[in-house]
């Protein structure tokens, strides 16, 4: 890798201060932030931080050690004020206004979704990595009524064949030991709390384990996470996003990353929620965006050419 883009997120909101406090660390490779130059310069100054010289894309790598491809917003940047309209403009990754981009008349569900989209990847696996747990979610960002009709038996595989190839392949881990949880309380309780386990879960766990899968379940979600049980795995699948992710927040709000898994590979900072509230105090805590691009060496093949 011979530098890494990275986008700023939503422009009144805090991912701006963010990107621009990256300033403050070396990196081992240039840094490029895409996003609204003089929204960035004026971000800057209020910040009492460097103002960051332009990156001219054209074939050539980045001179400067973080710089800004500009890309101009229709409408002022108010740092906490959303405006729809520049939410029309950019792709957003870190951290994103979903509220704010769906209130534009763009169906958004997230960056995740989106990339996959854009770039006609059938399916990518959202993991999220810190304090000491690695958690992938089978659906992301669904409504929870809408969780049992998301799943099923071939996405639950091919689910399980990408997070399994890439802890081998990206984390280096030779023979991953995957953790499935169930869907409902008690992983089903036998049957008496939910169907799907005996009939679409635990089928493709012991199909995967005969063909030499580490891959074990599904267990009830309020214990696997104990770290006794976590410890035994490399990573666990969660069904949905607030099954796995309060566990892995609570463990490492602010140090932990999202990695997006399979073909379509981007990671962003572990924050979540709404982006805009902190931007009116700069009290912004950079700690993720710098352990994001930290990995990304190891993690992605984005260049800039």
């Amino acid at each position: 890798m011979t530098a890494i883009a990275v986008t700023v997120g939503e422009p009144a909101g805090i991912g701006p201060e963010l990107c621009l406090r990256l300033s403050e660390r070396q990196w081992p490779v240039p840094l490029v932030l895409i996003g609204d130059k003089t929204a960035l310069d004026i971000r800057a100054a209020a910040l009492g931080l460097p103002v960051l010289p332009e990156f001219l894309a054209g074939g050539t790598m980045p001179e400067h050690p973080l710089s800004i491809w500009n890309h101009p917003l229709p409408e002022f940047v108010m740092p906490g004020t959303l405006s729809p309209q520049n939410s029309r403009e950019v792709l957003y990754t870190i951290p994103v206004h979903k509220g704010a981009i769906n209130d534009a008349g763009i169906a958004f569900t997230g960056h995740t979704e989106y990339l996959a989209a854009a770039t006609n990847t059938p399916r990518v696996v959202m993991m999220l990595v810190g304090g000491n747990l690695r958690v992938a979610l089978a659906t992301t960002h669904v409504p929870l009524k809408d969780v049992p009709g998301a799943l099923g038996s071939q996405m639950l595989v091919e689910t399980l064949r990408i997070l399994e190839h890439d802890l081998h392949a990206r984390f280096a881990i030779d023979k991953p030991r995957i953790a499935v949880c169930g869907l409902n309380p008690h992983a089903g309780e036998g049957g008496y709390l939910g169907t799907e386990e005996r009939d679409m879960i635990e089928p493709v766990v012991d199909a995967l384990l005969a063909e030499g899968m580490r891959v074990h379940g599904p267990f009830p979600a309020d214990t696997i996470f104990v770290e006794t049980h976590a410890a035994g795995y490399d990573a666990i699948l969660a069904m949905y996003h607030d099954q796995g992710l309060p566990v892995l927040k609570r463990a490492s709000f602010g140090s932990g990353i999202n990695v997006t898994l399979g073909p379509c590979r981007s990671g962003q900072p572990l924050r979540g929620g709404r982006s805009g509230d902190p931007a009116r105090d700069d009290k912004g805590n950079h700690g993720s965006s710098g352990l994001s691009c930290g990995h990304a060496p190891a993690t992605s093949s984005v260049r800039l050419e």
